[in-house]
């Protein structure tokens, strides 16, 4: 003789059906790996280029920090240091034709962040971030931003504003 299959109650079968769908569900993407490279100083005003003052220098780490803090979820990044003697032969990797990308495959990165500020004078400065595929080198985002004052503020708040509304106004590539 056969028993009868008790069937669950109403609240049993949602609650099943909730735990079956959260489980067939696919799980997001996790974020791409990203080799986020130093902010450089390119100065046309200077024929053969400089290094970069004391308070240049500061202000380049702060961007720099800055890009690594905006990006936040969207990519996990990876520790560039082990590259360093590369980076410091190929710099500045803005004229470098896409070494960026090749030593951030290296570092076992899928995009590669690099970034410059271009001094127009001593109260202009153009702040250029681009994100590239590590494996091809191609551009999949990149935004520019002009500051017009010289302050940390003024550099973090253009480094905030151009990852918000150019390289993350709409999710990267590879990503819902």
């Amino acid at each position: 003789m056969t028993r009868p299959i008790p069937l669950p109650r109403a609240g049993h079968v949602c609650a099943s059906l909730v735990l079956a769908l959260a489980f067939a569900a696919p799980a997001q993407a996790a974020p791409e790996k990203a080799a986020i490279f130093g902010i450089e100083l390119f100065d046309p005003g200077v024929v053969g280029g400089r290094k970069a003052r004391p308070d240049e220098t500061r202000r380049l780490g702060l961007v720099t920090e800055e890009l690594r803090k905006a990006l936040g979820d969207a990519v996990e990044p990876v520790e560039v240091a082990p590259q360093a003697a590369e980076i410091a032969k190929q710099a500045p990797l803005y004229k470098c034709d896409g070494c960026a990308a090749t030593i951030a495959k290296t570092l076992g990165a899928d995009l590669a962040v690099s970034g410059y500020v271009e001094k127009g004078s001593n109260q202009i400065f153009n702040l250029t971030v681009t994100i590239a595929e590590a494996a091809t080198g191609k551009i999949v985002r990149g935004g520019r931003v002009v500051i017009r004052a010289d302050t940390d503020d003024t550099w973090a708040h253009a480094m905030r504003w151009v990852v918000k509304n150019r390289l993350l106004a709409e999710p990267l590539p590879n990503r819902s």
